[in-house]
């Protein structure tokens, strides 16, 4: 990814340093285990721990540069790795890699990088939540529009708003430890995956190691059903992402202007309009959200390969596990920014809630009317066309409330007084039962 979208502790995940770090230990311990079967002489796996230890742990740019010059000349990549470690490893190099086929190395290597990746992303996860949690707490019982297709609706709380999102990221997170678990599998199997040169307690061995779980059938390569399970779930987050990012975007419009993002001084909106509060983050989320759900598709394209193992799955990953875990990790750190500083105007709220004249209670007296003894379809007429004579005047200089059209017609003012009136048109009653949802969803 480029830098402008990376964080660094994500980044260093998916540099060469890490991986050549990783490929020595899967090949330190594969020897160490072949000690136990009689492989390997002891004093061979530890010359390979101590002189390769030694070496990786020194290892420089130029130490990088001089892989990519072999890799050059032998078109492949762990040969080239194995070829620079013998040299100070020496004639016990001759014990490294012994049975063991190139998969065995990268598929357990990006088993060890997507567990590291998935860390940092559900550290990522616990950021937004408390984010929201927070935000969500603290307006409770702030009164605000609900809307549906956009329209307002009935009255509802926004901190109930930023609680729904805080439960779908609850459940986002359970997605992604179950992803975590998939992907974390080790395979040390050999060629095509039969064990024929590698007595199976090596990969027992390197697996507990790594913290990793045994592939079960691993035909050379770790079956990709496992990676497009894991990718698909970093799209079901990255919707996560976008949902939120999109309602945040609608709140800041002008003609609406509930909630906006932090405006941080000295900030510029626009380089011609000098007035300009633009919803840059909730917008710079929204095409994050879109590169990471992009990369569900070759993902999924990745788990059919030829018999026990091709390389066509290869060249994608080396760019969507990179690209996808930094994207995501710093989108929702992003997030976790945006909403922990994100203004909120409750006055403003108010000001939407009843700015069509009153008419969103019409559900409350709707019940009210048809407890009076009015059937529900007659009591809906009513309300209709009371609701309507409010709409179609709104704006205009003799325009009255709903409330004032109500009190006026003889089907309504006769069975419903103006205290009931009052009563069913205040918005806090909506708010009345908002606890238990708070309960169920912080269970606390």
């Amino acid at each position: 990814m480029v830098p402008r979208y990376s964080r660094p502790l994500m980044v260093a995940i998916w540099q060469d340093l890490n991986r050549y770090r990783i490929w020595f230990e899967i090949e330190a311990l594969a020897a160490e285990a072949m000690v136990a079967t009689g492989d390997v002489p002891a004093a061979a796996a530890a010359a390979i721990r101590t002189r390769g230890g030694a070496a990786i742990a020194a290892m420089s740019e130029a130490d990088v540069a001089k892989i990519a010059d072999i890799e050059a000349v032998t078109r492949h990549d762990v040969i080239a790795f194995l070829t620079w470690l013998a040299e100070p490893i020496g004639p016990d190099s001759r014990f490294v890699h012994l049975g063991m086929t190139s998969s065995d190395v990268l598929d357990t290597c990006l088993a060890v990088q997507l567990t590291q990746a998935t860390d940092l992303l559900l550290q990522g996860i616990d950021a937004v939540m408390a984010a929201l949690k927070k935000r969500a707490l603290e307006h409770k019982l702030t009164p605000t529009i609900g809307r549906s297709h956009g329209i307002h609706a009935e009255p509802t709380s926004f901190g109930l708003k930023l609680a729904g999102h805080y439960a779908e990221f609850a459940r986002n997170r359970a997605r992604l430890r179950t992803a975590r678990t998939e992907i974390a599998t080790c395979a040390i199997s050999g060629a095509v995956g039969t064990f024929a040169h590698l007595d199976p307690r090596i990969e027992a061995h390197v697996a507990t190691h790594l913290g990793l779980a045994v592939e079960p059938v691993s035909t050379q390569i770790i079956p990709r059903d496992r990676h497009a399970a894991y990718f698909c779930t970093l799209a079901v987050i990255a919707s996560g992402i976008e949902r939120l990012a999109t309602e945040i975007r609608h709140l800041q419009r002008s003609e609406v202007r509930e909630a906006e993002e932090f405006f941080h001084p000295g900030q510029k909106g626009s380089s011609a309009m000098p007035h300009k509060r633009n919803p840059v983050l909730s917008e710079n989320l929204t095409g994050l959200a879109r590169i990471v759900r992009g990369y569900a598709l070759p993902a999924l394209e990745n788990v059919t390969l030829w018999h026990e193992r091709d390389i066509s799955h290869s060249s994608v990953e080396r760019v969507i596990a990179p690209d996808a875990t930094i994207t995501l990790d710093f989108a929702l750190h992003r997030l976790a920014g945006m909403i922990d500083k994100l203004t909120i105007y409750p006055d403003r709220m108010t000001e939407n809630l009843e700015s069509l004249g009153g008419v969103v209670h019409s559900g409350e007296i709707l019940l009210l009317l048809a407890r009076s003894g009015i059937s529900r379809e007659d009591s809906y007429k009513i309300i209709q066309r009371n609701a309507m004579a409010t709409w179609t005047t709104l704006g205009h200089p003799d325009a009255k409330r709903f409330r004032d059209h109500l009190l006026a017609d003889p089907e309504v003012a006769g069975r419903i007084t103006p205290e009931a009136i009052d009563t069913a048109m205040n918005p806090n009653l909506h708010l009345a039962r908002i606890d238990t949802i708070f309960e169920r969803v912080f269970q606390e």
